[in-house]
């Protein structure tokens, strides 16, 4: 049975870090690494980057506890996510009428609907299928939006897996989907609703609260993404802009409470606790509330 090292930042040895460079793989704390669109960088190498290409400079020596190995850089969560939306896309598929039309039994068990409107459907309101709020962010409509959604998945979920650790970036993706769906729901309670969007959007929420952390500035990077990504969500028809406003507000209180309850004031990697569960709760709890509200009729 492989076991994880335990790994720390290379400038302050005394920090435990789930991070590491994306330049030179050595790992790196909260207050030491540089986020940007191109992953994480140590300050050796995000100096190089705003100096020009031309310029290099040598790393400084690793400073490490004896044994421990160094950041690989691995996300093995967001790795697993994207590979069973895939798996789940391709039956789809199989079932279905082809790579673009997916469809069949598995695709109309797991639709977010609220009140069904097809022959053999089930739904929220009569049937009781709870469960569509969470399965419904593995379906996708077409080879071009599981592309899209797995692409970015991959860009900004890797690094913040890195960053929060394993435990907290599940219950991130999950908590903050299933505010997405809560979301979708109440934009449109009887159209089905489909894809790992709510989920992103969420992700983005936390970078967007990562990067205020770190600079002191909410109109950077991830904002800009954020401001970009909900302008196509209301320009493009056809795309529920409930489930990502609802992910993105689930993620941004999911990473804020991971900070309210940081011994540092910031969601930094580390274990998932009380405190962390409780903001998941309750998140997860309002979310729910929400969608059971709206597909009764009662919000």
């Amino acid at each position: 049975m492989s076991t994880v090292e335990t790994r720390y930042c290379y400038r302050h040895p005394d920090r435990e870090t789930g991070l590491s460079c994306s330049e030179c793989g050595r790992p790196v704390c909260a207050d030491c690494a540089n986020f940007g669109p191109v992953g994480i960088r140590c300050p050796d190498h995000a100096s190089v980057r705003r100096a020009g290409p031309t310029t290099r400079i040598k790393p400084r020596p690793v400073r490490r506890a004896p044994g421990v190995a160094l950041a690989s850089g691995n996300a093995p969560i967001t790795k697993a996510l994207i590979a069973i939306n895939v798996a789940i896309y391709l039956l789809t598929v199989a079932q279905g009428r082809g790579l673009s039309s997916p469809g069949g039994a598995l695709f109309d068990k797991f639709v977010l609907v609220g009140s069904s409107f097809f022959v053999g459907g089930g739904d929220l309101t009569h049937h009781h299928e709870w469960w569509r709020l969470v399965t419904a962010m593995f379906l996708h409509a077409s080879i071009l939006h599981i592309g899209f959604n797995m692409y970015a998945l991959w860009v900004i979920g890797a690094p913040l897996e890195q960053y929060l650790g394993r435990a907290r970036y599940i219950g991130l993706y999950f908590v903050s989907g299933l505010a997405g769906s809560a979301g979708a729901l109440l934009q449109t309670p009887y159209t089905p609703v489909l894809g790992a969007s709510g989920a992103i959007f969420g992700i983005l929420g936390a970078m967007m609260i990562l990067e205020w952390q770190v600079t002191g500035r909410l109109a950077g990077q991830a904002a800009a993404l954020v401001a970009i990504n909900l302008g196509i969500s209301f320009i493009i028809p056809g795309i529920s802009w409930g489930g990502h406003v609802g992910g993105l507000i689930g993620g941004i209180l999911i990473m804020l409470a991971y900070a309210h309850w940081s011994d540092r004031g910031r969601a930094r990697y580390g274990q998932l606790g009380l405190g962390a569960v409780l903001g998941l709760l309750g998140v997860a709890v309002g979310s729910i509330a929400i969608a059971y509200f709206r597909v009764r009729g009662l919000a």
